[in-house]
């Protein structure tokens, strides 16, 4: 293997990995598609009657039809300011975790706070940061955050900066990242990945930070795969409804 096989494409705000030619799949995106996620559903609804209820007045401003739209949009929106506020956290988190200097919007300074408090105050050592990971088998590929080493031992950690916290399926996306087979490091090449001995995950706020160690075994792996078949499912399933049939001319005698 060569190291220009393996490439992680970066266009506007998303990204892809390549296998040569080859369009990798996405950990994080196989979890979107490949596993039930029944508290969204509520959190939807949530949101949606929130604004409802906030923005009473303005609402009953607009043409009925445009106060549907809002509401109707009113989930991605929210979905897409976190999106954004977390994707800025991590690009403060790891250079921070690379010891390298930052410029802290206001904004943020709790969250980048706690992030130095967590580093220090655990004694991390950053072996490495940001690294696109991928396997050469199951063809998916991912990036994690850190791979760092604590009281001798090497964990495998995700920050997390949403308000409800860290879930239990991030143990899928920490164990995909962990059984991948090889990791490219920042100067382009590619090396064998290496297992850590824990998993775990950061959740950063602005008034503080909890480290959740994660349970990653080969079964929760396995698991992963599966979640991984159930997304392409989602995606080919299409493809298997044929046209419509009609009956056969007949001849009247």
């Amino acid at each position: 293997m060569t190291d220009t096989t393996f490439r992680r494409r970066n266009y506007g705000s998303g990204h892809a990995y390549y296998l040569g030619d080859r369009k990798l799949d996405g950990v994080t995106t196989l979890l979107s598609k490949g596993l039930p996620k029944p508290a969204l559903v509520n959190w939807a609804a949530r949101t949606v009657a929130e604004m409802a209820v906030n923005e009473w007045d303005d609402l009953g401003q607009l043409p009925v039809a445009s106060r549907l739209a809002k509401l109707v949009k009113a989930p991605d929106a929210a979905r897409n300011s976190a999106a954004v506020k977390g994707t800025r956290i991590h690009a403060l988190a790891d250079p921070i975790a690379r010891g390298e200097e930052v410029n802290v919007p206001d904004e943020l300074a709790g969250h980048v706070e706690s992030c130095v408090r967590f580093l220090d105050e655990w004694n991390v050592k950053t072996i490495h940061a940001e690294c696109p990971v991928f396997h050469a088998k199951y063809l998916y590929g991912g990036t994690f955050d850190l791979f760092g080493e604590i009281d001798g031992e090497t964990w495998l950690l995700d920050w997390k900066s949403s308000a409800s916290g860290a879930y239990g399926d991030t143990a899928f996306q920490l164990g995909a990242y962990g059984n991948a087979t090889h990791m490219q490091l920042p100067d382009g090449s590619v090396v064998p990945m290496v297992k850590p001995d824990r998993y775990g995950v950061v959740w950063l706020r602005a008034d503080g930070y909890d480290l959740y160690p994660y349970h990653v075994d080969d079964s929760v792996f396995r698991q992963f795969l599966y979640i991984q078949q159930v997304a392409k499912a989602a995606e080919t399933c299409r493809d298997y409804k044929g046209d419509a049939l009609y009956p056969p001319a007949r001849s009247i005698a």
